[in-house]
């Protein structure tokens, strides 16, 4: 098993030997000696050559310090605590302030990303809070207001205003490789006195990239306020680092060698609370992506496969005749989503999106949670041994949809059979349990009128009118267009039934009045 602790052991062993192996080499050829001996004025540094790549190396951290600091921020949450009664003050009655909550102050790291003041951390720190502190290293202090929370990437975004802001420089997240040296820095500030830990800076390396933990899902699962099914959503493709994450550092950046921030401090694996060796950062990539939301709209509109998903496996490998133990494996295609009308299938094996390898489920998952509604991709997948290309239309998550994204369908009445119909969405489709989004759902039926009299109302969904197939309102204008008095149109409808489901495709023969 991988151990940080020893694996830096071993560098500085390493650094260690090379140091005296110079020492040795300058001792036989006679640059150790005192300046007296050697008839010179000063003496130089005992081998340079062996110690210069570490305090290169220091210099970097050092400088990468100083320009990263002053734009990393703490981020003060007061929270609101039930007080619990002694017994002696059950028995000889509480104090008068006992009406009073105790007031805990908790939160965690940010990092300023504008100039303007948009200012990114966790989810988890801001969340739930009644009010929002920033305090700054130069020691400014701002009052903040929520712009926004992801709990499915557990990123949120908070706002400042002030001027003369430091700001982060961000990196990407793709260009992140296992084994560079990456620095922690958080400013968890409170701890019980003002100031007891303005920030602090920890060294590490990658130990690994994508991540699934399910620590998010998790959350999800077991919290009360979460929406529907909010946990199945859930993107955790972590950067895993050895770098010391502590509570308090939740929300600050991980930094590369070059300055950039290449992930936000997430989480860390721990059975006693505390670091372990384990620590792990989202993707840098990702956040910005989802920041781009809460900014734009508040919430995140979030792309949408449609799919339940698994990772390759080397007998899944063999099995579907893949050439790499890579993809992801479709288990479930959920109907009416953007999967299902794109003809993915239950045994698909993505593998490339838009000509990038997909490598794993969690790997497909984030590069689909970095397009927006309405893209339109390029799937490689695996299908019986052989490799097809699909095109697919993503939709907005039903998770993330609000009724303000966009304006609902307008019903357009049919006057001639006395009913008024809108497109099918996929919101309606999954409410009245259709397995598509093909045809027109009635909305209203004109009491006595000619739909009305042959047994057609709400809910119902017409899939065909005089063996035209009906996929959307153009469809139906288009035949009604040309309807006249005394026709009678056959329609194909799926209508409500009365226990709760529906009839299936049923035919209606509808005369059009004079």
């Amino acid at each position: 098993m991988y151990d940080p602790l020893k694996a830096k052991a071993k560098v500085a062993l390493s650094t260690t030997f090379s140091f005296l192996l110079g020492l040795a080499l300058a001792s036989q050829f006679g640059f150790t000696g005192s300046p007296e001996v050697r008839g010179v004025d000063a003496s130089p540094r005992v081998a340079d050559a062996a110690v210069q790549p570490a305090l290169d190396l220091s210099e970097a951290f050092v400088s990468l310090a100083d320009e990263m600091v002053p734009s990393v921020v703490r981020i003060e949450v007061p929270r609101r605590q039930e007080r619990r009664t002694s017994p002696l003050e059950q028995f000889f009655g509480a104090p008068q302030q006992r009406d009073l909550p105790d007031i805990s102050v908790g939160g965690g790291s940010g990092f300023v990303v504008s100039s303007d003041g948009y200012v990114l951390t966790n989810n988890h720190v801001v969340k739930d809070a009644e009010s929002i502190t920033v305090a700054l290293p130069d020691g400014r202090s701002f009052a903040a207001d929520l712009v926004g929370g992801d709990p499915t990437t557990d990123v949120a975004v908070v706002k400042i205003e002030g001027g003369d802001l430091p700001v982060a420089s961000l990196g990407l997240a793709a260009d992140v490789r296992v084994g560079e040296w990456v620095l922690a820095i958080g400013n968890p500030g409170f701890t019980g006195r003002q100031n007891a830990l303005d920030y602090s800076v920890t060294a590490g390396i990658v130990s690994a990239l994508g991540r699934p933990l399910g620590l998010i899902q998790s959350d999800l699962s077991r919290d009360p306020d979460a929406q529907g099914n909010l946990a199945l959503f859930a993107i955790e493709d972590f950067i895993q680092t050895d770098a010391v994450i502590n509570p308090g550092n939740s929300g600050g950046p991980m930094v590369n060698l070059r300055g950039q921030v290449i992930g936000i401090n997430s989480a860390i694996y721990t059975r006693t609370g505390y670091y372990q060796g384990y620590g792990f950062a989202i993707p840098i990539d990702l956040a910005h992506r989802v920041m781009e939301d809460l900014v734009a709209y508040g919430h995140v509109r979030r792309a949408w496969l449609g799919v339940q998903i698994a990772p390759i496996r080397p007998e899944d490998a063999e099995w579907y005749g893949l050439p790499e133990v890579a993809g992801a494996l479709v288990q479930r295609v959920t109907p009416a989503t953007p999967a299902a009308a794109a003809g993915l299938r239950q045994h698909d094996v993505i593998t490339a999106l838009d000509g990038e390898s997909v490598r794993s489920s969690n790997d497909l998952q984030r590069k689909i949670a970095l397009r927006a509604p309405g893209d339109r991709l390029a799937l490689e997948i695996y299908r019986d041994k052989r490799r097809m290309d699909v095109e697919v239309h993503l939709e907005q998550a039903p998770f993330s949809r609000r009724e303000d994204d966009a304006p609902a369908p307008r019903a357009r009445p049919v006057e001639k059979i006395g009913i008024e119909v809108t497109s099918v969405t996929t919101a309606i489709a999954r409410e009245l349990g259709l397995e598509s989004t093909d045809g027109v759902v009635v909305e209203d039926v004109q009491t006595g009128g000619p739909a009305f009299r042959r047994g057609l109302g709400r809910g119902c969904v017409i899939t065909d009118v005089n063996r035209r197939r009906i996929q959307d309102m153009d469809d139906l204008d288009a035949v009604f267009r040309d309807a006249k008095a005394d026709d009678v149109l056959s329609l194909i409808a799926s209508c409500p039934d009365a226990r709760g489901g529906r009839t299936g495709d049923l035919v209606y023969n509808v005369r059009v009045p004079r």
